[in-house]
Protein backbone atom coordinates (compact mmCIF):
# COMPACT_ATOMS: atom_id res chain seq x y z
CA UNK A 1 0.00 0.00 0.00
CA UNK A 2 1.61 3.61 -1.21
CA UNK A 3 2.60 5.71 2.03
CA UNK A 4 3.30 9.09 2.69
CA UNK A 5 2.54 12.41 4.81
CA UNK A 6 -0.82 14.30 6.36
CA UNK A 7 -0.32 17.71 5.08
CA UNK A 8 -3.53 19.04 6.13
CA UNK A 9 -6.73 18.33 7.55
CA UNK A 10 -10.12 19.50 7.26
CA UNK A 11 -14.03 18.58 8.22
CA UNK A 12 -12.33 14.84 8.75
CA UNK A 13 -10.90 14.83 5.68
CA UNK A 14 -7.02 14.09 5.33
CA UNK A 15 -4.98 15.33 2.61
CA UNK A 16 -1.77 13.03 2.09
CA UNK A 17 1.03 14.21 -0.03
CA UNK A 18 2.73 11.20 -1.58
CA UNK A 19 5.03 10.58 -4.71
CA UNK A 20 1.55 10.70 -6.48
CA UNK A 21 0.38 13.76 -4.88
CA UNK A 22 -2.05 15.30 -2.44
CA UNK A 23 -4.50 12.60 -1.49
CA UNK A 24 -7.97 13.02 0.12
CA UNK A 25 -8.64 10.01 2.31
CA UNK A 26 -10.68 9.54 5.40
CA UNK A 27 -9.98 7.34 8.69
CA UNK A 28 -10.78 3.82 8.87
CA UNK A 29 -13.25 3.25 11.89
CA UNK A 30 -10.82 1.24 13.82
CA UNK A 31 -8.97 4.55 14.81
CA UNK A 32 -12.03 5.56 16.51
CA UNK A 33 -12.25 2.46 18.35
CA UNK A 34 -8.61 2.48 19.24
CA UNK A 35 -9.73 6.49 20.79
CA UNK A 36 -6.82 7.05 18.17
CA UNK A 37 -7.15 10.68 15.35
CA UNK A 38 -4.58 10.86 12.60
CA UNK A 39 -2.63 14.06 12.77
CA UNK A 40 -0.98 16.44 10.38
CA UNK A 41 2.79 15.99 9.95
CA UNK A 42 2.01 11.65 10.80
CA UNK A 43 3.28 9.37 8.54
CA UNK A 44 0.58 7.24 7.11
CA UNK A 45 -0.44 3.94 5.04
CA UNK A 46 -3.14 4.43 2.99
CA UNK A 47 -5.28 2.46 0.28
CA UNK A 48 -6.47 3.89 -2.60
CA UNK A 49 -10.31 4.17 -3.10
CA UNK A 50 -10.65 5.92 -6.21
CA UNK A 51 -8.07 8.36 -8.01
CA UNK A 52 -6.82 10.40 -5.33
CA UNK A 53 -8.96 9.68 -2.66
CA UNK A 54 -8.22 6.87 -0.22
CA UNK A 55 -8.58 5.54 3.60
CA UNK A 56 -5.92 5.69 6.06
CA UNK A 57 -5.45 2.31 7.54
CA UNK A 58 -2.40 2.74 9.36
CA UNK A 59 -0.56 5.54 11.81
CA UNK A 60 3.21 4.55 12.10
CA UNK A 61 5.07 5.48 15.10
CA UNK A 62 5.69 9.03 16.33
CA UNK A 63 8.80 10.92 17.38
CA UNK A 64 6.83 13.81 18.34
CA UNK A 65 3.05 14.63 19.09
CA UNK A 66 1.71 17.96 20.14
CA UNK A 67 -2.18 18.08 21.17
CA UNK A 68 -2.67 21.53 21.52
CA UNK A 69 -1.76 22.46 18.27
CA UNK A 70 -2.47 18.83 16.74
CA UNK A 71 0.65 18.10 14.80
CA UNK A 72 2.94 15.16 14.72
CA UNK A 73 6.78 14.48 13.92
CA UNK A 74 7.93 17.94 14.52
CA UNK A 75 11.48 19.23 15.26
CA UNK A 76 11.58 22.23 16.29
CA UNK A 77 8.76 24.65 17.89
CA UNK A 78 8.81 28.22 16.43
CA UNK A 79 6.78 30.05 19.72
CA UNK A 80 5.48 33.52 18.06
CA UNK A 81 4.88 36.40 20.93
CA UNK A 82 3.68 39.68 19.68
CA UNK A 83 5.04 42.85 21.77
CA UNK A 84 2.25 44.91 21.29
CA UNK A 85 -1.30 45.09 20.16
CA UNK A 86 -1.63 42.58 22.16
CA UNK A 87 1.03 42.83 24.29
CA UNK A 88 3.54 39.94 25.42
CA UNK A 89 2.11 37.78 27.44
CA UNK A 90 4.69 35.72 29.41
CA UNK A 91 2.72 33.25 31.22
CA UNK A 92 1.01 32.21 27.74
CA UNK A 93 4.39 31.40 26.43
CA UNK A 94 5.80 29.93 29.11
CA UNK A 95 2.86 27.18 29.03
CA UNK A 96 3.44 26.27 25.35
CA UNK A 97 7.30 26.19 25.95
CA UNK A 98 6.49 23.54 28.75
CA UNK A 99 4.63 21.52 25.93
CA UNK A 100 7.73 21.76 23.36
CA UNK A 101 9.78 21.14 26.08
CA UNK A 102 7.70 17.71 27.32
CA UNK A 103 8.62 16.15 23.48
CA UNK A 104 11.87 17.37 23.39
CA UNK A 105 11.72 19.96 20.55
CA UNK A 106 13.93 22.57 19.42
CA UNK A 107 12.28 26.02 20.30
CA UNK A 108 12.62 29.57 19.00
CA UNK A 109 11.24 32.08 21.23
CA UNK A 110 9.69 34.74 17.60
CA UNK A 111 8.59 38.32 18.87
CA UNK A 112 6.39 40.15 16.44
CA UNK A 113 5.52 43.91 15.92
CA UNK A 114 9.03 44.68 16.49
CA UNK A 115 7.99 48.72 15.28
CA UNK A 116 5.07 49.24 17.26
CA UNK A 117 7.74 48.96 20.51
CA UNK A 118 8.70 52.55 21.66
CA UNK A 119 11.14 50.97 24.37
CA UNK A 120 13.73 49.59 22.71
CA UNK A 121 15.05 48.01 26.35
CA UNK A 122 11.73 45.70 26.32
CA UNK A 123 13.00 43.25 24.14
CA UNK A 124 16.23 42.96 25.99
CA UNK A 125 14.21 42.61 29.55
CA UNK A 126 12.44 39.57 27.89
CA UNK A 127 15.58 38.03 26.43
CA UNK A 128 16.71 38.14 30.11
CA UNK A 129 14.04 35.90 31.01
CA UNK A 130 14.38 33.36 28.90
CA UNK A 131 18.89 33.41 28.14
CA UNK A 132 19.04 31.31 31.30
CA UNK A 133 17.08 28.60 29.92
CA UNK A 134 18.81 28.33 26.83
CA UNK A 135 16.31 30.01 24.40
CA UNK A 136 17.01 31.95 21.55
CA UNK A 137 14.45 34.87 21.30
CA UNK A 138 14.40 36.89 17.95
CA UNK A 139 12.80 40.22 17.25
CA UNK A 140 11.48 40.41 14.04
CA UNK A 141 8.53 43.11 12.20
CA UNK A 142 6.86 42.26 8.60
CA UNK A 143 6.84 46.05 8.07
CA UNK A 144 9.98 46.31 8.31
CA UNK A 145 11.63 43.69 7.98
CA UNK A 146 13.40 43.25 10.72
CA UNK A 147 14.65 39.29 11.36
CA UNK A 148 13.02 38.10 8.57
CA UNK A 149 15.86 36.93 6.89
CA UNK A 150 17.60 35.03 10.25
CA UNK A 151 13.75 33.10 10.76
CA UNK A 152 14.12 32.20 6.86
CA UNK A 153 17.54 30.67 7.92
CA UNK A 154 16.12 29.34 11.55
CA UNK A 155 13.46 27.08 9.43
CA UNK A 156 15.98 25.44 7.37
CA UNK A 157 16.34 21.57 6.48
CA UNK A 158 13.83 20.54 9.52
CA UNK A 159 9.97 20.52 10.11
CA UNK A 160 8.82 23.24 12.15
CA UNK A 161 5.33 24.34 13.92
CA UNK A 162 4.36 27.92 14.00
CA UNK A 163 2.23 28.29 17.50
CA UNK A 164 1.21 31.16 19.41
CA UNK A 165 -1.99 33.20 20.70
CA UNK A 166 -4.57 34.69 18.23
CA UNK A 167 -3.03 38.19 17.13
CA UNK A 168 0.17 37.12 17.83
CA UNK A 169 1.07 37.48 13.85
CA UNK A 170 1.71 34.40 13.16
CA UNK A 171 -0.18 33.98 9.73
CA UNK A 172 1.49 37.41 9.11
CA UNK A 173 5.07 36.26 9.67
CA UNK A 174 4.84 33.37 7.14
CA UNK A 175 3.37 35.56 4.84
CA UNK A 176 6.94 37.41 4.68
CA UNK A 177 8.75 34.32 5.24
CA UNK A 178 6.39 32.06 1.96
CA UNK A 179 4.88 35.14 0.24
CA UNK A 180 3.33 32.43 -2.12
CA UNK A 181 1.28 31.07 1.31
CA UNK A 182 -0.94 34.42 0.87
CA UNK A 183 -2.65 33.17 4.21
CA UNK A 184 -5.38 34.97 5.42
CA UNK A 185 -4.70 37.74 8.58
CA UNK A 186 -6.88 39.27 11.11
CA UNK A 187 -6.88 42.55 12.85
CA UNK A 188 -6.62 42.43 16.69
CA UNK A 189 -9.83 43.27 18.86
CA UNK A 190 -9.19 46.48 20.70
CA UNK A 191 -11.81 45.82 23.16
CA UNK A 192 -10.79 42.26 23.75
CA UNK A 193 -7.11 42.64 23.22
CA UNK A 194 -6.45 39.62 21.50
CA UNK A 195 -7.12 38.54 17.59
CA UNK A 196 -9.30 36.97 15.67
CA UNK A 197 -8.43 33.04 14.44
CA UNK A 198 -7.64 33.60 10.52
CA UNK A 199 -6.06 30.09 10.41
CA UNK A 200 -8.47 27.16 10.56
CA UNK A 201 -6.66 24.26 10.77
CA UNK A 202 -3.19 22.96 10.51
CA UNK A 203 -1.48 22.59 7.16
CA UNK A 204 1.86 21.55 5.96
CA UNK A 205 3.73 24.15 4.19
CA UNK A 206 6.66 23.34 2.43
CA UNK A 207 9.57 26.28 2.00
CA UNK A 208 11.59 27.24 -0.61
CA UNK A 209 15.39 25.95 -0.63
CA UNK A 210 14.25 23.24 1.84
CA UNK A 211 12.33 22.80 5.07
CA UNK A 212 8.84 22.87 5.98
CA UNK A 213 6.46 25.27 8.48
CA UNK A 214 3.33 23.83 10.17
CA UNK A 215 0.84 27.05 10.45
CA UNK A 216 -1.67 26.40 13.53
CA UNK A 217 -4.47 27.96 14.64
CA UNK A 218 -3.89 30.32 17.81
CA UNK A 219 -5.38 29.25 21.07
CA UNK A 220 -5.50 31.52 24.28
CA UNK A 221 -5.45 28.72 26.88
CA UNK A 222 -2.95 25.46 26.90
CA UNK A 223 -3.76 23.43 30.05
CA UNK A 224 -1.93 20.35 31.64
CA UNK A 225 -3.59 17.60 31.19
CA UNK A 226 -2.11 13.97 31.85
CA UNK A 227 0.80 15.89 33.57
CA UNK A 228 2.61 14.35 36.98
CA UNK A 229 3.84 16.84 39.30
CA UNK A 230 6.70 15.52 39.20
CA UNK A 231 7.73 15.77 35.75
CA UNK A 232 7.15 19.66 35.42
CA UNK A 233 10.31 20.81 36.48
CA UNK A 234 12.27 19.07 33.44
CA UNK A 235 10.09 20.93 31.20
CA UNK A 236 11.58 24.31 32.62
CA UNK A 237 15.36 23.74 31.36
CA UNK A 238 16.83 26.37 34.11
CA UNK A 239 15.20 24.49 37.52
CA UNK A 240 16.36 20.83 35.59
CA UNK A 241 20.04 21.99 35.15
CA UNK A 242 19.84 22.55 38.95
CA UNK A 243 17.22 19.66 40.29
CA UNK A 244 20.54 17.25 40.85
CA UNK A 245 21.97 19.47 43.02
CA UNK A 246 18.76 19.45 45.98
CA UNK A 247 19.47 18.28 49.23
CA UNK A 248 15.56 16.12 48.26
CA UNK A 249 15.45 13.62 45.14
CA UNK A 250 12.28 14.59 43.40
CA UNK A 251 12.48 17.97 45.31
CA UNK A 252 9.57 20.27 44.01
CA UNK A 253 11.20 23.30 44.20
CA UNK A 254 8.41 24.48 46.57
CA UNK A 255 8.89 24.38 50.34
CA UNK A 256 11.51 21.94 50.29
CA UNK A 257 14.73 22.45 52.82
CA UNK A 258 18.15 22.43 50.72
CA UNK A 259 16.35 23.82 47.34
CA UNK A 260 19.39 24.53 44.95
CA UNK A 261 16.21 25.93 42.50
CA UNK A 262 15.16 28.72 45.29
CA UNK A 263 18.39 29.13 46.29
CA UNK A 264 19.13 29.75 42.18
CA UNK A 265 15.70 32.45 42.13
CA UNK A 266 17.08 34.50 45.30
CA UNK A 267 20.27 34.83 43.60
CA UNK A 268 19.04 36.23 40.57
CA UNK A 269 20.10 32.90 38.26
CA UNK A 270 16.35 32.17 37.50
CA UNK A 271 14.39 34.75 36.18
CA UNK A 272 10.97 35.25 39.18
CA UNK A 273 8.67 35.46 36.41
CA UNK A 274 9.70 32.11 35.34
CA UNK A 275 9.85 30.53 38.68
CA UNK A 276 6.23 31.94 39.40
CA UNK A 277 4.84 30.32 36.64
CA UNK A 278 6.04 27.06 37.34
CA UNK A 279 4.20 27.68 40.83
CA UNK A 280 1.39 28.42 39.27
CA UNK A 281 1.75 25.76 36.86
CA UNK A 282 2.06 23.13 39.35
CA UNK A 283 -0.93 24.42 41.19
CA UNK A 284 -3.08 23.79 38.11
CA UNK A 285 -1.35 19.86 38.02
CA UNK A 286 -2.76 19.62 41.88
CA UNK A 287 -6.14 20.60 41.15
CA UNK A 288 -6.67 19.07 38.03
CA UNK A 289 -5.62 15.50 40.04
CA UNK A 290 -8.25 16.23 42.74
CA UNK A 291 -11.08 16.18 40.48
Amino acid sequence: MPEGRIVRAVSGFYYVRSSEGDVQCRARGIFKKKKESPLVGDRVTYEETDPMEGVVTRIHPRSTELLRPPVANVEQAVVVGSLRQPGFQPELLDRFLVHAEREGLEVLILLTKRDLLEDGDEVERIRAIYAPAGYRVLPTSVRTGEGIEAVKRALQGQLSVFAGPSGAGKSSLLNAVLPAADLQTGEVSKKLGRGRHTTRHVEILDLPGGGQVADTPGFSQLSFGGFEETELGACFPELAARAPDCRFRGCLHRNEPGCRVKEAVEEGEIHPSRYRNYLQFLEEINEQRRY
